[in-house]
């Protein structure tokens, strides 16, 4: 189960849209509206928002979206319970609205549309509400046993309009980037061949890294925003790792090219002990290689604990 929530100023338009005919329209659920039509129902929705006029977007419009794999069992009574308990736990309650089921789709899905004026003049917050809307969904998915779905790997590009386009499109490259780069130099040129520009934020008038955008065909995403392993201290962290994998790697083959290579027995000994100091000494490009390394993933290590310890 999947929401997405829009605002607007215009009733007329969104009823338009979701009363739609020819996404053969079913009429689930309604509360303090004159429903006889269209024009009926705008026309009540517009009445009551003259009660505070403070609020220049008071349409909300909230769609729910279900698998395809959740069809068999999700009658239009059970999505409707659904929605009104989603509506609830929102705190999108006392006001008017009406939810209706579409059937365009090849997956299942409702459209919610409500006066964010209530009944009483009051304006219904939205305050963190995609945060809230996200976790409430989670929780309803595994209330009704519904399918989880897969993230966004699952989600169909084709499908979608811009910026999520762009936006999906990002993530597809950056997650294939991500996980084969060492440094954020290397990073940023390859995005710049796929035409992802790499700008960072900084803490006030200092050098202090404190988040990253990336900018395609000309809109602009947080790294969080993309995706949460896209923030700049994920893909950071996510860097180090690789570099320290590498480095382990190399360190690996030179280990057993050596092994390979050296006599057996006493010489082998002193040729790995002694003045070639390829496993010792301070001067061995295998020892300052395995040091970085190690320094590398102390440092992951410390972030973490750091981090963790923040949440406690």
């Amino acid at each position: 189960m999947m929401a997405k929530i829009t605002k607007g100023s215009d009733f007329k338009g969104v009823v338009d849209y979701i009363l739609d005919k020819d996404k053969g329209t079913q009429i689930v659920a309604s509360d303090g509206l004159f429903m006889e039509n269209k024009d009926t129902i705008a026309m009540s929705f517009d009445i009551q928002c003259q009660m505070n006029n403070k609020v220049s977007k008071p349409v909300g419009h909230i769609a729910l979206s279900f698998s395809k794999k959740d069809e068999p069992h999700l009658t239009s009574r059970v999505m409707a319970d659904i929605a009104l308990e989603y509506m609830e736990r929102m705190g999108i309650r006392d006001t008017q609205f009406f939810i209706a089921r579409h059937f365009d789709k090849e997956h299942p899905h409702v459209h919610i549309a409500f006066n964010r004026i209530d009944n009483n003049g009051n304006t219904i917050s939205d305050r963190n509400e995609r945060l809230r809307s996200t976790r409430i969904c989670k929780e309803l998915t595994t209330k009704y046993g519904l399918h989880m779905a897969g993230g966004k790997d699952n989600v169909k590009r084709n499908r979608l309009k811009e910026p999520d386009r762009t936006k999906y499109e990002l993530y597809d490259i950056l997650k294939a980037e991500v996980s084969r780069c060492g440094n954020w130099n290397v990073l940023a040129a390859n995005l710049k061949r796929q035409g992802v520009e790499v700008h960072f934020k900084h803490k006030g008038q200092t050098n202090e890294v404190q988040g990253v955008v990336f900018i395609k065909n000309g809109y602009r995403f947080n790294g969080s925003k993309v995706d949460r392993q896209f923030s700049y201290s994920n893909i950071d962290a996510a860097l180090r790792r690789n570099r320290y994998n590498e480095r382990m790697g190399m360190t690996a083959k030179a280990h057993e090219a050596t092994t390979q290579s050296v006599p057996s027995g006493t010489v082998q000994s002193e040729l790995f002990n002694g003045s070639l100091g390829l496993l010792n000494g301070s001067g061995s490009s295998y020892n300052t290689a395995d040091t970085e390394a190690n320094q590398e993933m102390a440092e992951i290590l410390r972030r973490k604990k750091h981090k963790r310890g923040i949440r406690l």
